[in-house]
């Protein structure tokens, strides 16, 4: 009887162990939802994916490209309540600034507020920004209405232990890019890397991340040129925040 207990206790740990390493081994489901004004989304899209296979990520991606290319929509995604059921990471990459109706943004940020986690990318940040409530904003981890110029910026890392900076260059300057002016961080946000403004000299956040209800989410205002979509570094960040972001519903 005691070789039998122990030979059944092998078998336990052995599958417990198997599942783990399958899981661990498992492809990341990401639900990428795009769209909206002024960016080049097909090329960003492309450029994601190929970052992920580059960090040797395994990924299975479903594009949702909805909206227009316009500042104001409502798209059909959103009108299903389980529109984000079963991915492990929702990245929003899209650009709707005059879309204003609090319960349909609620629909969005639902989800998220139950767990689902979420990688959020430049407009993204000014997405419902005509909206009065701030349930978007919180969920983003910071406050931003505009943006400044178009320049090569200076990156300094502030959390220089953070699993998503590792080995981040401390010499590092943006592909030429927009500065978005961070008004606001949210208690649960950690401000990870940050930026200077040319004109006001002050510090804006431009890597970071947040802990919305159930959900982790990692942000960056960066992303509005096709040369930022080609940047190496740019490129690893994102994918490593979206591995992270991800890990929250693995463990």
């Amino acid at each position: 009887m005691k070789l039998l207990l122990t030979t059944l206790s092998a078998l336990v740990l052995c599958l417990a162990t198997s599942q783990a390493v399958q899981a661990e081994d498992a492809p990341i489901k990401i639900l990428l939802v795009t769209g909206g004004c002024c960016h080049d989304y097909d090329f960003q899209t492309k450029a994601m994916q190929k970052a992920l296979k580059d960090q040797g990520i395994a990924a299975e991606w479903k594009v949702v490209n909805e909206g227009g290319k316009g500042t104001k929509a409502e798209i059909p995604l959103y009108e299903n309540p389980e529109w984000a059921y079963g991915y492990d990471v929702v990245v929003h990459n899209e650009c709707f600034a005059n879309t204003s109706d609090p319960a349909y943004i609620r629909k969005v940020t639902g989800p998220h507020m139950a767990g689902v986690n979420a990688v959020v990318i430049h407009c993204a940040m000014h997405t419902y920004r005509a909206a009065d409530v701030d349930d978007w904003r919180e969920f983003l981890g910071v406050t931003s209405k505009h943006h400044e110029h178009q320049s090569e910026y200076p990156v300094k890392v502030v959390a220089k232990n953070h699993p998503i900076m590792k080995g981040f260059p401390a010499d590092y300057k943006s592909a030429k890019d927009e500065l978005y002016i961070i008004e606001k961080v949210w208690p649960n946000t950690e401000i990870l890397a940050t930026s200077i403004s040319e004109k006001t000299g002050k510090l804006n956040p431009v890597f970071w991340t947040n802990r919305y209800g159930k959900a982790r989410v990692f942000g960056t205002t960066y992303g509005h040129s096709v040369a930022t979509f080609e940047d190496a570094v740019f490129l690893k960040t994102l994918a490593r925040g979206l591995k992270w972001a991800a890990e929250n519903k693995k463990k």
